[in-house]
């Protein structure tokens, strides 16, 4: 692969990681700003209609992962090499911070630009997070490893299945489910509380997802 190739591989993971955090972040900026103009329904719609039209914009030049433990749970199964998941995450979190930074330049100080935090007990969140990375995982290899996918199906599934993980857990666990999106505003507000929990579960989640994949593709063929 060459260099350039390589180059633009990376940028476009960090522009989709920008633009995720920059619309999904920024409706809960704005959301607490102006309460009541968004709506936890709007945020939702922000996260996944960002990575929805992501995907269809950058998915044929890097795989349009834009989340470390998506990246990871790839490399396990064998559908990403293992050399380029540092520098994937490297990208993914580039971007991230990039768009914390732009969103705190734009917002000031009065909120903490989308910290994921749980809602109840941390246990809940964890397994919240673990589970839902789990799902997003299954559907990601499902729509865009599986021989018989239909490929124009991937950007509408895949953000959709995070808008419909962000609506019911959003309020419990934060519905993260990706590092970058949640180590990024913590490091720019300096608010660390339960990071731990979305440095870990995600990629947790996203291997269990992506051996439940696996399991059901050795199932279709009868092994």
């Amino acid at each position: 692969m060459s260099r350039v190739l390589y180059n633009s591989k990376l940028f476009a993971e960090a522009t989709g990681a920008y633009v995720l955090v920059f619309a999904g972040c920024g409706a809960i900026v704005v959301d607490q700003l102006l309460p009541g103009r968004i709506t936890h329904v709007g945020i939702a719609l922000c996260f996944g209609l960002a990575v929805g039209i992501m995907i269809a914009a950058l998915g044929h030049i890097s795989g349009a992962h834009f989340n470390p433990a998506v990246t990871l749970a790839l490399a396990a199964g064998r559908h990403f090499p293992m050399r380029q998941v540092l520098p994937y995450g490297l990208a993914q979190l580039a971007g991230a911070l990039l768009a914390a930074l732009t969103l705190r330049g734009l917002f000031g100080t009065e909120t903490a630009l989308g910290v994921t935090q749980p809602a109840g007990p941390t246990g809940q969140a964890f397994a919240l997070e673990m589970l839902l990375t789990a799902i997003l995982v299954f559907v990601i290899a499902s729509v865009a490893l599986h021989p018989h996918a239909i490929p124009a199906l991937a950007a509408p599934a895949i953000g959709g299945t995070i808008t419909l993980e962000a609506l019911f857990a959003g309020p419990v666990s934060g519905a993260s489910m990706n590092p970058a999106r949640s180590l990024a505003p913590a490091l720019i507000s300096g608010q660390w509380q339960h990071l731990w929990i979305y440095l870990t579960a995600p990629f947790i989640g996203g291997l269990i997802g992506m051996a439940v994949y696996q399991w059901q593709r050795r199932l279709e063929h009868g092994s």
